[in-house]
């Protein structure tokens, strides 16, 4: 599988595009105004404690109070007890009430950005990413990628604990997880790293001590440095930036910390926009739709709300195959495949419920499923799928850290306030019809007299005329109509003369 990422870099906003095989499978975005922070750490403090929800309201500074679970309170571990990298993974020690209390400064790190109308997600254990190692400051562990071969990662264990105990007097060692890029790191690349590590974390305890309570205390890396980082793999083949300064900036930056990823960046001097290389920008505007059409014939059509995601599959005009399960089957297998991508282009997160087309055969939904999760398994980001239920829908989890293609590109239509849906100008004129009658018995105008859109006006001097002139002579009073294109479909206007 050949990848190459494409950068569009404009002073008010970054997109970089990955490409596999010549088609885009993901989209990043971020706005200079409006930086997700996951990563970043912040010096918290305590506005309020729920014993009832097991939580905490964090005030880091931002315009809603961030939350904290009692999962996500990091706790020193008892002597031989080796805690996982979450508390999730594990029952609390202490109810959260006799962990916080209100007033209290906490250090704590973002990470799950606000969504909607939820505000930021936070831990207590910190953590800082670097090339090869995340590190963990509070604990003593060392933790492998599973995508690393279980034959290596003994011996990179020995390896990190050995060079991680070289710390300086009065320096904690800290705990480190290998990321993936690590499998084959030199034991001076990964020296370096740990030094990197540490000293940031030496930059944000003398911070911590140094500035008021909810204040920014170490930022994460900006997108553009985030490629290098976490966005290039081994299958990426190049990295295209179209802006010159900033190729220069982090050139600089990935010859200090990544120079393998830096190796294959190059600066895209060509005539054309970068993203009409792949016609990305068309891609953005599908991935901002509905309805997703296959090439078989059959479409997808994807809803997202807030509790969920949900994704339904259509034959639409596919009749191609010899009898109608056959149709099905290979409907629903590149459905699959084309369900997979659309979760990374759109970065559609948290639970997703696929309704497959009926399956009778069993073998059929076996395979259905297995090209399902083959294709998830190409995804950066953490799945988890289930098989078949009684109704024949399978369920399945995405990570959700940041705000998905649509919540970062879009906002609620200020017609229909996110509903999807207007009334028809039929519904609209009867609202009309009504409310004349409720002034009417309240006021004594000389003339009431409607402002509504051109079609609502139509409807009422044609097919709802007699119903409009019978309201006329039921309530004694002229009625007028003046049509308006600058309101809204199922806008209208009552204004008594």
């Amino acid at each position: 599988m050949q990848q190459d990422i494409l950068i569009n870099w404009s002073p008010q906003e970054t997109r970089v595009a990955i490409v596999e095989n010549g088609a885009v499978q993901e989209l990043h975005v971020e706005r200079a105004l409006e930086r997700g922070l996951v990563g970043n750490v912040y010096l918290g403090k305590v506005a309020r404690v729920l014993p009832g929800m097991q939580s905490a309201f964090i005030d880091i500074g931002l315009e809603r109070a961030a939350f904290l679970h009692v999962a996500d309170v990091w706790q020193r571990p008892l002597a031989g007890e080796t805690l996982p990298a979450h508390r999730s993974a594990a029952a609390p020690a202490k109810p959260i009430e006799k962990q916080v209390f209100e007033g209290q400064t906490l250090m704590v790190q973002v990470i799950k950005d606000p969504i909607g109308t939820k505000g930021a997600r936070l831990s207590t254990q910190i953590s800082i990413a670097g090339r090869m190692l995340v590190f963990l400051p509070q604990d003593e562990h060392i933790g492998i990628s599973q995508k690393i071969p279980a034959s290596q990662r003994e011996a990179l264990r020995a390896r990190v604990q050995a060079l991680a105990g070289e710390s300086l007097p009065g320096q904690a060692r800290g705990g480190y997880i290998l990321r993936t890029n690590a499998e084959d790191a030199s034991d001076t690349e990964l020296a370096e790293d740990i030094a990197y590590l540490r000293k940031t974390w030496t930059r944000i305890r003398e911070a911590s001590l140094q500035k008021p309570p909810a204040s920014l205390l170490h930022e994460d890396l900006s997108l553009l440095q985030r490629v290098l980082r976490d966005l290039v793999s081994e299958q990426t083949q190049s990295i295209r930036l179209d802006s010159k300064e900033q190729f220069k900036v982090l050139s600089a930056f990935g010859q200090e910390f990544m120079p393998a990823a830096a190796a294959r960046l190059s600066h895209y001097r060509g005539e054309r926009p970068i993203f009409d290389l792949y016609s990305v920008d068309d891609e953005i505007a599908k991935a901002l739709g509905r309805r997703v059409d296959l090439k078989s014939g059959g479409y997808l059509v994807i809803d997202q709300t807030e509790a969920l995601t949900t994704i339904d599959v259509n034959t639409g005009a596919f009749v191609g195959a010899r009898n109608f399960d056959d149709t099905v089957f290979k409907t629903n297998l590149e459905a699959a495949q084309a369900i997979a991508r659309q979760l990374r282009l759109r970065n559609l997160g948290g639970i997703v419920i696929v309704d497959f087309i009926d399956m009778t055969q069993p073998e059929h939904q076996q395979a259905v499923l297995s090209e399902f999760r083959k294709q998830l398994a190409r995804d950066r980001v953490k799945t988890q799928i289930g098989g078949f239920s009684a109704l024949g829908l399978v369920e399945m989890t995405r990570k959700r850290t940041r705000e998905s293609l649509a919540q970062l590109l879009c906002e609620p239509c200020a017609q229909c306030q996110g509903a999807g849906r207007v009334r028809t100008p039929r519904t609209v004129a009867y609202d009309i019809l009504r409310e004349i009658l409720r002034e009417a018995r309240q006021f004594n105008p000389k003339e009431f007299r409607v402002v509504a859109t051109h079609a609502v006006v139509d409807m009422l001097l044609d097919e709802e005329s007699q119903h409009l002139a019978g309201l006329s002579d039921f309530i004694g009073k002229p009625i007028s109509l003046r049509a308006e294109s600058a309101i809204g479909p199922d806008q209208y206007d009552i204004v008594l003369l």
